[in-house]
């Protein structure tokens, strides 16, 4: 039985959780790995240089607009390809994240849970839910 008075929050927290993982992707790409570090690395792996602008510029807009809740459904599942590319580009590495050069288990998990919040929606504080006043939201059904 789904709790239909938490739900949303736990949707809320997914939401936040996703939103700051791939804002903090796209800093690392930025401040650490740098954009051009990061497009020689893509080109490493035989993918188009230009494709890492692509991949940072998806990452901080998409992970914004998540922490926003604005277009939470669309952008998630927007996002799910980019982490099934980092699945791909992890896969030779073995299981775990920690292995040298990182593991593929935990863009997977990612793309998983981007996934879920595209299927689940915006939660509770999300700006996309505004409505006018004396509308009502839909609620939550149990199965």
């Amino acid at each position: 039985m789904i709790e239909t008075q938490t739900a949303p929050y736990c949707i809320f927290a997914l939401r936040i959780a996703l939103g700051t993982m791939f804002i903090a992707h796209a800093l690392l790409k930025l401040l650490v790995f740098t954009l051009p570090g990061t497009a020689q690395f893509f080109e490493s792996l035989g993918l188009p240089g230009a494709l890492a602008y692509v991949v940072f510029a998806a990452e901080l807009g998409g992970g914004t607009l998540l922490v926003l809740g604005l277009g939470t459904r669309w952008v998630a599942a927007a996002l799910v390809p980019v982490l099934l590319g980092a699945v791909w580009a992890h896969a030779g590495n073995g299981w775990l994240f920690s292995a040298p050069n990182g593991g593929w288990e935990y863009p997977l998990f990612l793309a998983v849970a981007a996934l879920a919040q595209a299927l689940l929606g915006d939660g509770a504080f999300a700006l996309g839910r505004r409505r006018p006043s004396g509308a009502r939201l839909p609620t939550l059904r149990t199965a």
